[in-house]
C-alpha cells in the first residue's frame, strides 16, 4: 500500500520550489546584527521550551514582560528629555510638557554641569545652557522645579560624573519644601562605564568613579526606596555604532560590574538589585529591536539567578527606559523623522518598555522647539490611545520570527560577555579598550553600508530632494547665561563661607577613606557649595583620567 505524503510537507515543498524560482527584491536580507533573515519563520525556528524561555509576564525569565498585566494595568511613563538655556526657560518647558500630558520629567544638563564645572569657569563659558540646563547649585534646581510638585512627579536625571551632586540638590529642594525623600520617585543615570566607552563625559579614573557610582546606588537603596540609583545605559553604545547584540552584552556586562562593586560594600544582592534600572535605544529595525528587549530581559534574569544568587523576583527584573534613536534622524526631509521615531516608539512599546522618550523631529538641527516637543508627546499618546498595541500584554509573543531572533541575539550577547569575563570584567575591558574598539568597528561597517547604498537611508542615499530653507531652529539667548552667572555670584557672596569650607574639607577626608560620600555631598550642597567646588574637592583627591 502506497504511503500518503504529509499534506503539510507537500505544501511546504511546493512553496520552497516557488520561492527558489521567484525574483528577489534584493540580494541580501539581514538584520543590523548581521543575522540572515529566513524567507519565512516556522515553528521549528523558535525554541520549544516554553516555561524556560518564554514563561508568563511578571514571572522569570520575564521574556514576555516584567509585570503580569503590563500596559493593561498601567501605561508606560511618557518622558521627554528636556533642558536648555537656564532654569526659568527649562521650568517653562517642563510645565508645557506636563500640560501636554507627559507623565514623567527627564532632565538634560548642560556639559559644564555634567563635567563638574560652574558656569563662571573659563572652560565652561561658551557651553553654558547649550545642550541642557545649567544647575550649579540647589537654588537653580529649585527654580527648575518652581510650581512643580516633586512629591508627585517622577524625575529622571541624565547625569553621571556629577550624579551625586545633582541628586543632592534635588533632595535639598524637596527637604526645603517639607517633602520626605523616601517618597521621591525617579532615576539618576549614574553610569560612568558607558561614559568611558562611548560618550566621554567622565572626570575621575575608573576605580574611584566606580566607588562614586556604587555609593549612590547604596545610598538610594537604603534611604530612597522609590528612586533608581542607576540607569545602566546601552543607548549610547548603539548611538556610537554598536549592534543590537553588542548593546545587550556591553550593557549587562556594565550591570554585572556595578553589582559586584556594591556587593563589595557588604550589601546583599536583594537589598539593592530591585532598584537597578536600564536604558536602551530603539531603532527602525522594528522586529529586531523587539527581540533585543526580550533577549536582554531574559538574559539579565539568568545572570542575577545564576551568577549572583538573587532570590527576590524584583532583583531579576530588567526594567528599562527607551529613547528613540537620535543617530537615525536626518536633517534632510525633517518631517520623515516623525515617521522614524513613531516606528521606533512602536518597537519600544511592543518590546515592553517601562518608560519612553520620543525624539523631536527637529533635533537633527538643534534643540527641540515647543511645537516639536509637544508633537513627540502626542506620538506616544496616539500609540497608547488610538491603536491596540497596548491592549494585549505581549502582542508579538509567540511570533516565530521574534522568538528565533530573541534566541539568536541572546546567544551572540552571551558570547561577547564571555569574552569580557576572560579579559577580567568590564572595568578591565574598558581600560584595555575592548568595547570601544568593537563599537568602532561596527560603526565603520554600518557607515560603509550607508555610503555604498547597501543600507538605504531616505534623503541621504536614496530619494534625495532639494531642501527648502524655511526651518528656524531654537536659539539660546546669551542673556540666559548672564542670569545664571549673576545668580551664582550672588550665592557665593551671600552664603556662609566658613560652613562651605568645612563641608568641603569633610568631603575631602571622606574621599580619602571609604565612607559613603552622599551624605557629605548633601551637607556641602545644603551649605551652598556648587557643583564645581564639590567636583573640585574630589579631583584634588582622585585626580582626573586621561586615557591617552
Amino acid at each position: 500500500m502506497k504511503r500518503r505524503r504529509d499534506p503539510v510537507e507537500e505544501t511546504r515543498s511546493r512553496w520552497l520550489k516557488a520561492l527558489s524560482s521567484s525574483p528577489s527584491r534584493k540580494s541580501e536580507f539581514s538584520s543590523e546584527d548581521g543575522i540572515e533573515f529566513r524567507p519565512m519563520y516556522e515553528p521549528k525556528d523558535s525554541n520549544e521550551d516554553y516555561l524556560q524561555n518564554l514563561g508568563y509576564p511578571g514571572f522569570p525569565p520575564f521574556t514576555r514582560g516584567v509585570y503580569p498585566t503590563m500596559y493593561r494595568g498601567r501605561a508606560w511613563t511618557m518622558r521627554q528629555y528636556s533642558g536648555y538655556a537656564n532654569a526659568e526657560l527649562t521650568n517653562r518647558r517642563y510645565r508645557l510638557l506636563l500640560q501636554a500630558g507627559e507623565t514623567g520629567l527627564s532632565m538634560a544638563f548642560d556639559l559644564p554641569t555634567q563635567l563638574g564645572l560652574d558656569p563662571d569657569d573659563p572652560l565652561a563659558y561658551y557651553e553654558v545652557g547649550r545642550v541642557g540646563v545649567p544647575v550649579p547649585s540647589w537654588k537653580e534646581m529649585d527654580i527648575v522645579f518652581r510650581g512643580i510638585n516633586v512629591e508627585k512627579v517622577s524625575t529622571s536625571m541624565t547625569i553621571n560624573a556629577t550624579a551625586m551632586e545633582e541628586l543632592a540638590m534635588y533632595v535639598t529642594v524637596a527637604k526645603s519644601r517639607g517633602v520626605d525623600l523616601r517618597v521621591l520617585a525617579g532615576t539618576t543615570q549614574n553610569d560612568i562605564l558607558k561614559e568611558f566607552i562611548a560618550r566621554n563625559n567622565y572626570i575621575y579614573p575608573p576605580s574611584p568613579s566606580m566607588r562614586y557610582c556604587a555609593d549612590l546606588i547604596s545610598y538610594c537603596a537604603k534611604n530612597m526606596p522609590k528612586w533608581n540609583g542607576i540607569s545602566i545605559s546601552g543607548y549610547h553604545f548603539e548611538e556610537a555604532g554598536a549592534t543590537p547584540s553588542q548593546e545587550i552584552a556591553f550593557t549587562l556586562a556594565d550591570g554585572i560590574a556595578y553589582v559586584e562593586e556594591v556587593l563589595r560594600r557588604g550589601m546583599s544582592v536583594d537589598e539593592f538589585a530591585p532598584r537597578l534600572s536600564f536604558f536602551f535605544s530603539s531603532r527602525t529595525n522594528l522586529i529586531e529591536q523587539v527581540a533585543k528587549f526580550r533577549a536582554a530581559r531574559r538574559l539579565w534574569c539568568r545572570v542575577m539567578e545564576e551568577r549572583f544568587g538573587a532570590k527576590d523576583p524584583k532583583s531579576k527584573m530588567l526594567r528599562f527606559h527607551v529613547q528613540t534613536a537620535g543617530v537615525q534622524m536626518t536633517s534632510q526631509q525633517l518631517d520623515l523623522n516623525i515617521v522614524r521615531t513613531t516606528l521606533q516608539a512602536l518597537a519600544a512599546v511592543l518590546g515592553g518598555a517601562q518608560s519612553l522618550h520620543v525624539n523631536s523631529y527637529d533635533e537633527a538641527l538643534g534643540l527641540p522647539t515647543e511645537h516639536a516637543a509637544r508633537l513627540s508627546v502626542r506620538v506616544q499618546q496616539a500609540l497608547l490611545l488610538e491603536t491596540d498595541v497596548a491592549d494585549s500584554i505581549d502582542p508579538l509573543g509567540g511570533s516565530y520570527m521574534v522568538e528565533s531572533l530573541t534566541d539568536e541575539l541572546e546567544e551572540r550577547a552571551v558570547k561577547i560577555m564571555k569574552d569580557i569575563d576572560r579579559i577580567g570584567g568590564m572595568v578591565r575591558a574598558v581600560e584595555t579598550g575592548f568595547p570601544q574598539k568593537a563599537i568602532e568597528e561596527s560603526s565603520y561597517r554600518y557607515q560603509k553600508m550607508v555610503e555604498s547604498g547597501q543600507k538605504p537611508v531616505i534623503g541621504i542615499n536614496i530619494f534625495k530632494e532639494d531642501e527648502p530653507e524655511n526651518f528656524e531652529p531654537l536659539k539660546i539667548d546669551p542673556a540666559a547665561r548672564k542670569k545664571v552667572i549673576s545668580r551664582l555670584e550672588s550665592l557665593k557672596r551671600d552664603r556662609d563661607g566658613s560652613r562651605v569650607s568645612h563641608s568641603l574639607s569633610a568631603l575631602t577626608r571622606a574621599a580619602e577613606g571609604d565612607d559613603n560620600l552622599f551624605e557629605y555631598i548633601l551637607k556641602a550642597v545644603e551649605a551652598g557649595a556648587t557643583v564645581g567646588e564639590i567636583s573640585g574637592a574630589l579631583r584634588d583627591v582622585w585626580g582626573v583620567w586621561d586615557r591617552r
